[in-house]
């Protein structure tokens, strides 16, 4: 029998010493970004992305709709059709917007992005504001980058034109 004892120590390692192997799917959290997709459902974005995005596209929605509602009604259609459709047609790619970004701001949460049905059910969907997403890397990939002053700039504003519009709504039936 061979005596491996005073030999190279690699060859006679202890058997209650952790492994010194490499291991390729370690991640270190703060290592790497993936990049912001937009128009995908692959991929995430965190809370303040979110209410950013979800402010900007609103506001293109709004003003996508008076450009529409103006063309519509310059051309003589503004009857109640008229509007109608001009709404579903702003409406329409807003609403796919918004599924999408939810969808990485839900897998930002380690969620499955089905969990976005639990939206459908009054006042959960305000989870996808206060839940904070998962630390480093997560099934769905890297953690988001950081936030910009745009986006910054985009969250502080959608209370902001929340607040304005509940004030216009509360004052503009006392003034008729």
């Amino acid at each position: 029998m061979t005596d491996f004892t005073n030999a190279n120590p690699n060859l006679n390692p202890n058997p209650y010493a952790a492994p010194r192997a490499a291991v390729d799917d370690v991640y270190d959290d703060n290592a790497s970004v993936q990049p912001v997709k937009l128009w995908s459902a692959k991929g995430r974005i965190g809370r303040v992305r979110f209410l950013a995005y979800m402010m900007y596209s609103y506001l293109l929605c709004v003003a996508g709709a008076g450009v529409l509602g103006g063309i519509i009604g310059a051309a003589g259609l503004g009857t109640p059709v008229g509007i109608g459709i001009v709404t579903v047609l702003a409406l329409i790619p807003y609403f796919i917007f918004y599924v999408l970004v939810a969808i990485q701001r839900t897998h930002d949460m380690d969620w499955s992005g089905w969990m976005l049905l639990l939206g459908l059910i009054p006042l959960v969907g305000l989870i996808w504001v206060f839940k904070g997403g998962t630390k480093g890397r997560n099934r769905f990939g890297a953690p988001p980058p950081p936030n910009g002053l745009g986006v910054i700039i985009g969250a502080w504003l959608l209370p902001v034109v929340a607040l304005v519009g509940i004030v216009l709504a509360i004052a503009m039936p006392a003034t008729r």
